[in-house]
């Protein structure tokens, strides 16, 4: 299986309840405060991040993006998310 391949376009992401977004005055970023770990995240981290609220689908988050901005590509949000599953920052419904 490709880390890709775990996220699918119609799950439906959302913050694991022990996840917190929030900015980082040390790091000046802003970060997933996780128990025992920190996630550093960047601008179009947190817009994605922003938008897992377990009612949208990753192609609804898709297209919310890119209603935002040019050039969103569904297999980068994918990866993206994929990497958050895998670090318990996100809990997918499907």
């Amino acid at each position: 299986m490709t880390a890709t391949a775990l996220v699918s376009a119609l799950d439906r992401p959302r913050p694991a309840r022990h996840v917190r977004l929030t900015w980082s005055r040390a790091r000046r970023a802003p970060v997933l405060l996780l128990p025992e770990t920190v996630v550093v995240l960047n601008g179009s981290g947190v817009e994605i991040f922003r938008l897992c609220d377990g009612t949208r689908t990753v192609r609804q988050i898709v297209d919310e993006l890119g209603t935002r901005y040019r050039g969103v590509r569904e297999d980068e949000v994918r990866r993206f998310l994929t990497g958050l599953v895998a670090r318990r920052c996100v809990e997918l419904a499907r």
